[in-house]
């Protein structure tokens, strides 16, 4: 299937120039996208961006990712309300050095392949550009009523746009026209949001350059109850491992509601549309098992991370998610609980407490595992408290040094997934 045409079955696609599919069908194209180095790491929200890139080479088509280490420096306003804090030139190579890593991992830099994919870096030919040679020689090209048409910009105009943030579409513009005149790219995608930057950049290079230019965007990805796609309870949910583990992240994709897991599907994986449908069919007869999320996670665990970071991650959702798992928690090594124990919240107890006949709902509470002894006694009285995977019924319990795993660990289980691991010390 056509680029174009399986991105359309996948639903990726919202605004697309005229041209854009004919252009991808004739020859292989050069297209780029877009990455802001707000952080360090990339997060599951750039899964789509990414995959785009993928699926652009593998259709034998070139990729180019740039990192926007001078339009990092400005902010882009689109989809925001409020003006974002300046990042200073240390905070903003570092986070560009480490979105450019996580980039080779997806893509073939082989440069002995006509489609090799390549990285660059705006501020590499925005360094020496000076302000008055940029507004003359880009600035001209594109009116002030262009520009203040554009949403992203008459969204923002009641609460305040600085200057600075108004001029970033010219910059995004002149981008894709130094792209195209630099290394051939006549492509552009990226979110829905982007549309109008995008676009300005395709005026920049048939005012400027007279050549062709091509783009679409994908809409933007949000869950069934309209929340932000790409968030968990620990916050966002990275693509660096040291950021969120890949347990987490293997249980992120696992927790998804069954609507939400098979839009993800059709946006993430790579998987033909006909069997992402034939699976979707399959785990609608028992959605219990929930197949659609297993194959979703294991997919998107190895492909950010690795197979063998996959297998740790389902050993660990094993122990913590099976009500068999007691004799194998216990069986576990110091190494082994702390290997599995990676990404689970913890909290530190002075271990003396325990000579004290520390009860257990003071314990819950001033851990805060629980807000409040209140809510910890009505979470015990209703079954949903267990300790090394042994539920509790007594309110009046006190723990003893006993319980401990490997003298040391606690694991403290509220309802069906949510873990803490005390550590006495």
């Amino acid at each position: 299937m056509q680029l174009i045409a399986d991105l359309k079955a996948r639903n990726l696609i919202q605004d697309i120039m005229p041209g854009t599919e004919e252009q991808l069908q004739k020859e292989m194209t050069t297209g780029y996208v877009g990455f802001d180095p707000t952080a360090e790491s990339l997060h599951v929200g750039s899964l789509l961006p990414i995959s785009l890139l993928m699926r652009l080479q593998r259709a034998g088509h070139r990729p180019v990712a740039l990192v926007g280490g001078a339009t990092g420096m400005i902010g882009d306003p689109s989809g925001k309300s409020a003006e974002r804090n300046m990042l200073d030139t240390e905070t903003l190579d570092r986070n560009c050095a480490g979105i450019q890593r996580q980039l080779e991992k997806f893509l073939d830099f082989d440069a002995s392949k006509p489609n090799a994919a390549i990285l660059v870096n705006n501020y590499d030919w925005f360094k020496n550009f000076g302000f008055l040679e940029f507004i003359r020689d880009a600035g001209k090209h594109i009116t002030v009523n262009y520009m203040l048409s554009k949403d992203s910009v008459q969204k923002r105009m009641e609460t305040g746009l600085s200057f600075t943030e108004f001029t970033y579409q010219l910059i995004q513009g002149y981008d894709f026209y130094w792209l195209n005149q630099h290394q051939n790219v006549k492509l552009q995608m990226g979110g829905a949001d982007q549309w109008g930057n995008i676009v300005t950049g395709t005026e920049f290079i048939r005012r400027k350059g007279g050549g062709d230019a091509f783009a679409f965007t994908c809409p933007l990805i949000t869950k069934s109850d309209g929340s932000k796609f790409g968030k968990s309870e620990q916050g966002n949910v990275w693509l660096d491992p040291k950021l969120t583990s890949p347990y987490q992240f293997y249980q992120y994709w696992m927790k998804l509601p069954d609507a939400d897991a098979a839009k993800m599907a059709y946006t993430f994986s790579f998987k033909e549309v006909a069997e992402i449908e034939a699976l979707i069919a399959t785990h609608n007869e028992a959605p219990h098992l929930r197949k659609l999320q297993k194959a979703l996670a294991e997919e998107l665990t190895i492909l950010v991370h690795s197979e063998e970071d996959l297998l740790f991650a389902q050993k660990a959702s094993e122990i913590l998610f099976s009500n068999t798992a007691v004799e194998v928690l216990r069986s576990l090594n110091e190494a082994q609980l702390l290997e599995v124990m990676e990404g689970v919240p913890q909290a530190q107890v002075d271990r003396a407490k325990l000579n004290e006949n520390l009860d257990l709902i003071t314990f819950l509470a001033d851990t805060n595992i629980f807000p409040s002894k209140g809510e910890a006694r009505k979470t015990i009285q209703g079954g949903g408290l267990s300790i090394n995977k042994e539920k509790v019924t007594a309110i009046d319990a006190v723990l003893q040094a006993g319980q401990l795993l490997n003298d040391r660990y606690m694991l403290i289980q509220k309802g069906k997934s949510n873990y803490t691991l005390a550590i006495f010390s």
